[in-house]
């Protein structure tokens, strides 16, 4: 899976994971970070997560019409340094709340932020897939194209995998500056606190009594200042206290997600020898040929041809914006549910798996297992394995035994099972289509793309069994939203990946940057219904709002089959050309 392929690809690997780390580390508080710093509803929140993402992914269209006059590799360049811009400007504190002539100014900053954030996304993510597309435009590497895509969609996820840990690290760490610990009902008790009449407030001071409605309320934050030690002080006080730090916390999150796009900068630039054959646009390779004598092999393609291939990526496009509405509730109403309704504290055991100090050797117990049990594999490579196991487990058990009794888990920690899923079913899938491959009976491109809609569609069944189930319970299991992210990263899987290589193969030369971010801005326009869709979470029950996402997803299905003709024709005469 890993050889054969140009030192570029892994040049491009590790500038991705580590602008994918900070984008995700950002995305995974991004929601909670609106709601605890401005008491913003989910619907408000979700406007805002909407309108970012469709930022982040349609501005790339714009990047690739810029690489696809002036360079690929300078226009990333560009984009790496204005974003990371972008998101130190997101962490400097708030000055005020109120502004001048009633305007929000720290919301305005804010804002400002993300849209620099976007403009330098757009800058270079479409444009760094474009040019791993283009390493591969040689003939010796052609075959490993798809390969390759699987390869740089794990270290994205490499990234997105490590990110809501390193963010629940910062908030945890700004918190206990405090001596406060996470309690994922502060920020809503907050503002119900915020929003009572001011004499409730002295009453629950003074009477030990219950009393319905805000006092109820005000009971709950009243246990939880107890429970953490701060007694001193009104429950207005402790609340607003309590919802600062957390803010800062998130703050702080966001400030670690900027200092990963360093990392991106120092790889690209110092590596770019790797890639710099391939960072040439049309015009700029018939010019390079011309000066130096050779044969110009730059493809020339019809404008017919051109129509052919372009209205084939547009209906691909139509299609996919439906699969990342329903899967960008990951970072949207994913998230809510997981705060609201699936339980907080879990056994030590489930805690396992959302704590790094076990989850990684757990990892490598399992890798450890895998190669022991290789029925090819050197006997040297069983004994490698074999200290593998053994460590981790090791490791695990050692962890399991420092966890407190009935420990709390965040909600945004729910968001890495999908990326680690990506990497250690990555293989397993590559493996599966190489199996098929082999015996004459692989799908096409566009059929993947197709498998994956539908694929997604019963993850979402998933949730709406567990919707049902709050009937009868209180709180879930957190298996519920982890099985679902398990069949979501299959749909994934079929989908992302074979369809960025799909949108390479298939590109007009001409127009490789801007194929690339016409499926980037098609995942703009998916999460820009994410947000849109996402403010019936609080109009519709929650079986309803899953089985929307359902219908939604298996209907682009059924369109993907529809037009298969169409779409495997386009594929075929780019393998021919």
């Amino acid at each position: 899976m890993f050889s054969g392929h140009p030192k570029g690809l892994f040049v491009a690997f590790f500038a991705n994971m580590g602008e994918r780390f900070s984008y995700y580390t950002m995305l995974a508080i991004f929601v909670l970070f609106l709601q605890a710093r401005f008491n913003m509803s989910a619907g408000s929140a979700g406007d805002y997560y909407g309108g970012f993402l469709f930022g982040i992914y349609f501005l790339p269209i714009l990047g690739g019409i810029i690489a696809d006059r002036w360079g690929y590799g300078r226009t990333i360049m560009w984009g790496l340094t204005i974003a990371f811009i972008g998101k130190i400007i997101l962490t400097m504190p708030g000055f005020t709340q109120e502004g001048y002539f009633g305007i929000n100014t720290e919301l305005i900053i804010i804002i400002v932020a993300l849209f620099v954030i976007s403009l330098g996304t757009g800058l270079f993510k479409g444009n760094l897939q474009a040019l791993v597309g283009k390493l591969y435009d040689e003939p010796r590497f052609a075959p490993q194209r798809d390969n390759a895509f699987n390869i740089f969609y794990m270290g994205i996820n490499i990234g997105a995998f490590l990110a809501p840990f390193a963010a629940t690290g910062a908030v945890n760490y700004v918190l206990g500056l405090k001596n406060f610990a996470y309690e994922n009902s502060m920020p809503h008790l907050a503002t119900l606190n915020e929003k009572a009449h001011p004499f409730l407030d002295k009453m629950i001071n003074t009477v030990q009594t219950h009393f319905t409605g805000a006092m109820h309320y005000n009971d709950k934050i009243a246990s939880i200042q107890q429970e953490m030690g701060a007694a001193s002080g009104s429950i207005t006080e402790f609340a607003n206290t309590y919802t600062q730090s957390l803010s800062y916390g998130y703050s702080s999150a966001l400030g670690v997600a900027a200092v990963a796009m360093i990392i991106s900068l120092i790889v690209f630039q110092v590596f770019r020898k790797h890639f710099s054959h391939a960072d040439l646009t049309q015009k700029q390779a018939k010019e390079k040929a011309a000066r130096e004598g050779k044969e110009d092999t730059s493809v020339t393609m019809s404008k017919e041809e051109e129509k052919k291939r372009l209205v084939a990526l547009s209906l691909i496009f139509i299609t996919v914006a439906f699969f990342w509405m329903a899967f960008h509730q990951n970072g949207f109403t994913l998230t809510i549910f997981a705060r609201d309704y699936t339980v907080s504290e879990v056994s030590k055991f489930n805690y396992m798996f959302f704590d790094l100090r076990s989850f990684i050797p757990i990892l490598v117990a399992i890798g450890g297992l895998i190669l022991m049990l290789r029925r090819k594999a050197a006997m040297k490579f069983r004994g490698i394995g074999a200290a593998l196991f053994a460590t981790g487990a090791a490791l695990a058990i050692w962890a399991y035994s420092t966890f407190e009794s009935n420990p709390v888990i965040e909600p945004q920690l729910f968001q890495s099972f999908n990326p680690i899923f990506i990497v250690f079913l990555t293989p397993l899938i590559v493996g599966f289509f190489i199996w098929l491959r082999k015996r004459g009976k692989e799908p096409s491109s566009p059929r993947k793309i197709g498998t994956g809609m539908f694929i997604t569609a019963l993850g979402f069944v998933v949730m709406m069994i567990a919707a049902f189930q709050l009937q009868s319970v209180t709180g879930l299991s957190p298996y519920w939203l982890i099985s679902t992210y398990f069949v979501l990263t299959i749909a994934e899987l079929f989908l992302s990946p074979i369809g960025i290589s799909f949108v390479a193969k298939v590109a007009p030369p001409r127009f490789s940057g801007l194929a690339q971010g016409g499926w980037l801005g098609a995942t703009a326009i998916g999460n820009l219904l994410a947000g849109l869709v996402g403010k019936l979470w609080d109009i519709v029950a929650l079986w309803q709002f899953f089985l929307l996402l359902v219908v939604l997803t298996l209907l682009s299905g059924i369109f993907i089959f529809s037009i298969m003709k169409t779409l495997e024709n386009a594929s075929q005469s780019s393998e021919n050309k």
